[in-house]
């Protein structure tokens, strides 16, 4: 299933533009590191026949990885996660909470917006996972507020940094993905998207994203 999932969400990033590959005009990060490549995942909220079968396919992925009455809340992280966790969390039939990037600082300065249970078996949704910092966060504060959490899943997984998986694991969370560069790239080459230099440029910066350069 799922690498026909990973194919589908593939052309779906590329049909709505919320992957984009510029070989030949880099694109400048915020870090101001140039990149062949960009994700924008909270493009799909705009296209609802897409995002209505992506959603359906997270929702099969989580019950065929983790289970179908393993989880207790789907929790989106703020902002991007919400909603994708809305909609995940109505497909399963399970409750939704959020996490804030920080406390509000009035009222309840709560880090969690919803009703979460000490105890309660969480899942993190996000639109898209790099390295994978931010779902550390995210999940600390679930941890805090007593929910277990020992999985995140998102949309797009860059699949790119090996370290940041290996600090995911060593925190005993596993990530869960419907699609990764090497996906869209897979699929870019068999379409015909790029031409073959376009390919290289982009296989490059894959394959060691701290190096690459664009060519002067």
């Amino acid at each position: 299933m799922h690498s026909d999932a990973a194919r589908i969400t593939a052309g779906i990033l590329l049909e709505t533009e919320s992957v984009l590959m510029r070989p030949d005009n880099p694109f400048t990060l915020t870090s101001g590191r140039k990149s062949p490549v960009y994700v924008d995942c909270r493009r799909l909220i705009a296209f609802p026949r897409a995002r209505r079968r992506l959603m359906a396919m997270a929702a099969a992925l989580i019950e065929e990885r983790i289970g179908f009455e393993a989880l207790d809340v789907v929790a989106g992280g703020e902002t991007a996660g919400i909603p994708f966790a809305a909609w995940i969390a109505d497909l399963m039939m399970l409750p939704m909470c959020y996490v804030r990037k920080q406390a509000k600082g009035f009222g309840r300065n709560a880090r969690i917006e919803g009703d979460l249970a000490p105890g309660q078996r969480a899942i993190l949704v996000e639109d898209l996972a790099t390295d994978g910092g931010s779902k550390l966060d995210f999940i600390e504060a679930l941890r805090e507020a007593e929910a277990d959490c020992a999985h995140a899943f998102v949309i797009f997984h860059y699949d790119i940094f090996p370290a940041g998986i290996e600090k995911l694991r060593k925190a005993g969370v596993a990530l869960h993905a419907l699609a990764t560069w090497w996906d869209v790239i897979a699929l870019a080459e068999s379409e015909g998207a790029l031409d073959r230099d376009g390919l290289k440029t982009v296989r490059a910066f894959l394959e060691d994203p701290e190096g690459w350069a664009p060519a002067a």
